[in-house]
């Protein structure tokens, strides 16, 4: 029963010591002492054996050597006679003393413990250790054969036993037997948490967020995200204001999904949700519900769903759904009944089967979405899909903002230059750009992170760390020059090539050279635009023919690069006039389990010849622009050589302004009207 103030008495006043504790149940006070424990019995008893066995009641014996034994005690006076009272041979090994009582005040027995008792009852007061029971024995009848028989003591041989040792050798193994039992009846039972034991296995292993261990992070520590905020707000009112929505006969959505590429903050939006809620959130990943027993996905998502329904209105959410909301019957390795498929199948009927979930809401995020269950997509289930794109411009420096505040950032340091450096970069690419920035400032014994911190961490980032040691010939050095020269003349002088940033033939990564450019941000691409692209990246291959008249291997990522995109320009976007207006793109995702393609031999062979059209075309306008400025191309490749780094306002000096629109100026006013482009043209299977 819950404490709950009943309407009517508010005369009743609670006893002062009987306020139910903080965290507990209505029945429990503060008051109460702690209850038996049987356990306490077991500590007892384990303390009392191990007494035993370290404790020996009475026995203080002096341990001495056989040697003191020969020369001190076994002596014989005609005027005293012999000391010694009796001898033990105590299990053949161990040999004790006893003196008699009017001899203990000599000065030699001075180190028995004058507390001590004299006698039989007081045990031995010497004790030492003998290698042979015999050979002591022989000494014994030795040394005595000329004494007097009324002065020589007897010799008792003696075997003991540890009681205490006897008793545990047959009560320990019962012992552990009956501590073994009660254990796994425990785990039956369900104890011990859940999710970490072997009968135990069917239970969830969702981790609940409540009002005790509550999430910190809510909407305002989410840059950007604006439009999948709103949505993800109305449900959070939901969860608050239910009357709002339900007087006027409207019904929440009982579940949405949260699709986009990785790193753009689908996570991190569960976490604000949690903390905007504060209601009971239940977290997992969909690889908890996948186990080698069988039956084990299916236990689990019943068991969390029991757990979600005794805390309503809760939330449940599941990262990375696609681990089991694949499409059924689409493998074709294992077949169509599988334990995959039998967790979906449970997980589908939770969410909308027979019974209802009331106030139960179900979030999920995946980066696959194309290749999950259409039962699991369809009204009821998920009936809402919140896109979480890559940041465009202002959400880029709302974020750089945000992973900025805990850095000690030298004056005047402005997140715009950085969001127009990071074109593409999704949230966590930021944040890593960040902490790389302030872990580069720290190595260089900076006192604060400078611009050139954060160039030199999207450099890192994007090309890998620098490798300045490694061993380049002076030929191999002279052709990767004029490589990156040829791709960056080339980009110079056309119109919609990406501009340059800089260049450089310090191997970074795998890479021997690189050319870093500032991709515009587009909704839509041209052809002219694409093959323009295109025929940049195949300047440097062509700058190699011009100035070596031979080529080399260090055009194979330029190669794979114009090859994926000449093949889509041909097969998926309908650039092509041959091939036609004809896309053999598959968005759902499934052409990877087909072993036919969507078209036949002829029009694979019209495919192949049409992409290698393409790239010859775009080969000769690059090699045609090269030969037509080959003395800037050459001026350029030795100013490289020199200076291993260049930037933009290098090939400026070389080439001049280029003859095109700034349309970086051009964007700036676009955004400054309003405007906001995506960093990645829609539709784009690339």
């Amino acid at each position: 029963m819950k404490n709950e103030e009943v309407p009517g008495k508010k005369g009743q006043q609670q006893t002062p010591g009987k306020n139910p504790a903080p965290g507990g149940k209505g029945g429990k006070t503060q008051g109460k002492k702690p209850g038996f424990n049987f356990y306490w019995i077991y500590a007892i008893l384990a303390i009392m054996f191990i007494g035993l066995q370290f404790f020996n009641w009475g026995d203080s014996a002096v341990e001495i050597s056989q040697m003191r034994f020969e020369n001190e005690m076994l002596a014989w006076s005609e005027q005293d006679g012999s000391d010694i009272e009796k001898v033990k041979i105590v299990n053949q090994e161990s040999v004790e003393v006893f003196i008699k009582e009017d001899r203990l005040s000599k000065s030699k027995y001075e180190d028995v413990e004058p507390r001590r008792g004299i006698g039989e009852a007081t045990g031995p007061h010497y004790v030492f250790r003998i290698a042979s029971a015999e050979n002591f024995e022989n000494l014994i009848r030795e040394v005595q054969k000329d004494w007097p028989v009324s002065d020589r003591f007897p010799v008792y041989p003696e075997t003991r036993k540890s009681w205490g040792t006897d008793i545990l050798s047959w009560l320990l193994p019962i012992g552990l037997l009956i501590a073994f039992w009660i254990f796994i009846m425990r785990r039956m039972a369900g104890g011990g948490g859940p999710g970490g034991q072997m009968f135990n296995i069917g239970k969830s292993k969702a981790t609940l967020f409540d009002k005790d261990t509550h999430v910190s992070i809510d909407f305002k520590d989410v840059a950007g995200l604006e439009e999948a905020k709103v949505e993800l707000l109305e449900i959070v009112d939901f969860l608050k204001n239910p009357k709002k929505y339900t007087e006027l006969g409207g019904k929440i959505p009982k579940g949405a999904l949260l699709v986009g590429p990785p790193g753009t903050g689908k996570t991190l939006l569960a976490k604000a949700v949690a903390g905007q809620a504060q209601v009971p959130f239940f977290s997992l990943s969909g690889s908890d519900f996948v186990e080698m027993f069988v039956g084990v996905g299916a236990s689990r998502v019943r068991d969390l769903f029991k757990q979600a329904k005794e805390k309503a209105p809760c939330i449940i959410f599941i990262d990375e759904i696609d681990a089991i909301g694949r499409a059924r019957g689409k493998n074709p390795v294992t077949g169509s009944n599988d334990e995959r498929e039998n967790t979906l199948n449970q997980l589908l009927t939770e969410m909308d089967g027979f019974g209802t979930n009331v106030g139960v809401i179900i979030l999920a995020a995946t980066n696959r979405a194309d290749i999950l269950d259409r039962a699991l997509m369809r009204a009821g289930r998920f009936d809402r899909q919140i896109h979480v794109e890559m940041p465009d411009l202002p959400e880029r420096k709302a974020i750089f903002r945000v992973h900025m505040k805990p850095l000690k950032l030298e004056e005047g340091l402005d997140a715009d230059f950085l969001a127009k450096q990071t074109p593409g970069f999704s949230g966590a690419d930021i944040a890593n750009v960040c902490n790389e920035a302030a872990l580069i400032a720290a190595r260089r014994n900076k006192k604060a992170v400078e611009k050139q911190d954060f160039l030199d961490a999207v450099d890192r980032i994007i090309g890998g760390l620098e490798k300045r040691n490694k061993i380049i010939s002076p030929s191999e050095k002279k052709v990767i020059a004029y490589h990156e020269s040829g791709h960056a003349a080339v980009s110079w002088l056309l119109e919609h090539a990406h501009p340059l940033v800089k260049v450089t033939i310090v191997p970074r990564g795998k890479a021997l050279g690189a050319a870093w450019y500032l991709p515009e941000e587009r909704q839509i691409t041209t052809f002219e635009q694409m093959l323009d692209e295109v025929t940049s990246i195949l300047g440097g291959r062509a700058a190699e023919e011009i100035i070596f008249n031979k080529i080399s291997t260090g055009a194979l990522n330029d190669l794979e690069k114009v090859t994926k995109q000449a093949f889509a320009m041909v097969a998926y976007f309908g650039l092509n006039k041959k091939v036609g207006n004809i896309s053999y793109y598959d968005s759902s995702g499934q052409s990877e389990y087909s072993f036919t393609k969507p078209y036949s031999e002829k029009t694979a062979q019209t495919i192949d010849d049409e992409v290698s059209k393409l790239v010859e075309l775009a080969y000769e306008r690059a090699k045609n622009i090269l030969k037509e400025h080959k003395e800037k191309l050459i001026q350029l490749g030795d100013l490289l050589l020199e200076k291993e780094v260049i930037f933009g306002e290098d090939l400026e000096r070389v080439f001049g302004k280029r003859p095109f629109p700034d349309k970086e100026r051009i964007a700036e006013q676009d955004l400054e009207a309003g405007s906001s482009v995506s960093s990645h043209g829609s539709g784009s299977p690339a």
